[in-house]
């Protein structure tokens, strides 16, 4: 009733009806300015291009009806030789992919040209990335699309003397931007960038000393870090004050009145026995400045050695430019910038010594830039986290790198498939403890699993199932999978241009190194040999859940069919059919 009285007098629209759409240039309250805005549908990128253009319009959408649509090409996974062609094509066009420049102005330019002028700019960086993308037929990851979050970036490399891109260690090269350094030497020749390499506690030595060959070539000053070693460190000490200040407080509840103030006198006496060498003593950031200065380490030393967090801000202040101006107060200003899932955040943290900075995965967390001061002559300015534009293979592998949320994956065979590919079945089997029934070689199988064949393998083990169906729930274990990788349960680390990946992983994969992290993997009491349990998958249920996937489906039947049993059966069957012939 309600409906038929809204709609009371009017038409049925039809097909030659058009709709008017027009767009409002309301930029909206302050808040809603530096959301981040990595991926956009067709119809908002139209929009938000029209309101940056700063033109009012009307557009005319007609009802048009798509029949069919035709899709050639993989839209998953990519073969050898045709990756081997993408990323030669990325060779060739890196130059372009380019960090949006802010325009030049002066004292006399207003507040309202110098925002028209960051408009144009902008858009003018966006159509050349979309013509890399629409005529070029190149695939970008989704890249920042707010002006507001690149504004901070300008700001940041405007007061920094030193900036530092963070990137994770397992890709270094898909996190770096080449053109941030070329933009900070444009800014101030006198400036300097570094490349800081975190989560290098997942390369091994061998890996790093690929790494280090590859930046000495390339002429790229770097260093390695770890943000969560020292974090766990500093957690370990806070765990172990804790505990003391618990056992005291349990103390308490157990004496008797008598014994209680003995107690609140000895502690008394203690405090101020502790605060007059506390008085004495250098405090806390005394101490560490001073272990600061007493770093003395070489460039040899530094090639492949992961850093402490005395160290990296020793190295720092020596890789720092002095630049005399007004904003510094005689201070090292050092800018950090990075994508918001390779650590950058736990980097600051692990510096300061305690949580400063909030730290999240998804683009957005640091709305505005920050400034902690770590020492009494250096100086963080923090940068939202960025996503920069970056060639990408597939869909897949930008899921695999966290360039995309997993929780928002809606296919998740394709980055299935290339975790079974990187990572080796027997160290997927010896990690969660499971068996990958995989197609035999008579069959086409080559030994490597499908993403059908880990999914259901790890989806029947962790007792995975749909509901009301009872078969194994591909989607959920895919999400949990992707997600140990992402977060490093599952390593594989990309190799320097030229390397082979099989080899520059192998230590990761040696059975030998993957026991000190499983318990699934043991010794033979007799040949001492290491053989991985599959303790998820022994059991009747999991057993057939996994039988019923397609692969060894083929195989049960020709089990049952060429049994002797079958045989003996089948001759019975004919005995009987000539009797009653």
């Amino acid at each position: 009733a309600i409906i038929r009285k809204r709609f009371e007098g009017k038409r049925r629209p039809t097909e030659r009806d058009t709709e008017l759409h027009t767009v409002d240039l309301d930029d909206g309250p302050s808040w809603t300015k530096l959301q981040s805005i990595t991926q956009q549908g067709d119809l908002e990128e139209f929009l938000h291009t029209a309101e940056l253009a700063g033109t009012e319009f009307t557009a005319e959408r007609m009802n048009v009806k798509i029949i069919s649509t035709r899709q050639t090409a993989n839209p998953y996974l990519l073969s050898a030789a045709e990756e081997a062609e993408a990323l030669q094509r990325h060779r060739e066009n890196r130059s372009r992919l380019k960090v949006p420049r802010r325009p030049d102005w002066d004292r006399s330019t207003t507040a309202a040209e110098l925002h028209r002028a960051e408009r144009d700019a902008f858009m003018d960086w966006r159509r050349d990335l979309a013509h890399l993308q629409e005529e070029e037929g190149l695939l970008l990851t989704p890249f920042e699309r707010n002006l507001e979050v690149w504004r901070q970036l300008w700001r940041v490399l405007e007061r920094s003397h030193l900036v530092v891109q963070i990137v994770d260690a397992r890709n270094p090269l898909l996190f770096r931007s080449e053109d941030l350094g070329r933009y900070v030497g444009e800014i101030d020749a006198r400036k300097r960038s570094l490349l800081l390499i975190n989560k290098a506690d997942m390369l091994t030595d061998a890996q790093r000393e690929g790494w280090a060959a590859y930046f000495a070539q390339q002429g790229i000053r770097y260093v390695f870090f770890s943000a969560k070693e020292s974090s766990e460190q500093q957690q370990q000490e806070r765990e172990r004050e804790d505990a003391a200040e618990l056992e005291l407080e349990l103390t308490r509840h157990t004496l008797s009145e008598d014994q209680i103030d003995a107690l609140e006198r000895e502690q008394a006496r203690r405090a101020e026995a502790e605060a007059a060498a506390a008085a004495a003593a250098p405090s806390a950031q005394d101490e560490f400045e001073a272990r600061v200065r007493a770093v003395d380490l070489g460039d040899e030393e530094l090639r492949t050695r992961v850093l402490t967090p005395a160290e990296l801000v020793s190295i720092l202040m020596r890789e720092s430019p002095q630049i005399a101006d007004a904003h510094s107060h005689g201070k090292l200003v050092i800018g950090l910038v990075g994508y918001p899932n390779v650590g950058k955040s736990s980097t600051i943290n692990a510096l300061v010594g305690a949580k400063r900075v909030n730290v999240g995965a998804m683009p957005g967390k640091t709305k505005h830039f920050q400034t902690i001061h770590l020492t009494s002559d250096v100086v963080l300015c923090d940068c939202p986290g960025l996503v920069f534009p970056t060639f990408a293979t597939t869909t897949a592998d930008m899921v695999c790198n966290g360039v995309l949320p997993i929780d928002q994956l809606r296919e998740f065979s394709g980055p299935s498939a290339l975790v079974a590919q990187r990572i080796p079945k027997r160290v997927l089997e010896a990690v969660y403890g499971i068996e990958i029934r995989t197609r035999p070689a008579e069959e086409g199988g080559d030994g490597v699993p499908t993403a059908e064949e880990l999914l259901i393998a790890y989806a029947a083990a962790r007792g995975l199932f749909k509901a009301g169906e009872g078969n194994p729930d591909e989607s959920r274990a895919a999400r949990v999978l992707l997600k140990d990788y992402v977060a490093g349960k599952l390593v594989f680390c990309h190799p320097p241009p030229g390397a082979d990946a099989a080899a520059f992983n192998a230590e990761h994969y040696d059975l030998a190194n993957v026991a000190k992290l499983s318990s699934h993997v043991v010794a033979d009491p007799d040949s001492g040999a290491l053989t991985v349990k599959h303790a998820a998958s022994d059991r009747r249920n999991v057993k057939l859940a996994v039988l019923s996937n397609s692969s060894s489906r083929s195989a049960q039947l020709d089990r049952r069919f060429f049994a002797p049993a079958a045989g003996a059966a089948l001759q019975t069957a004919r005995r009987r059919a000539k009797s009653h012939a």
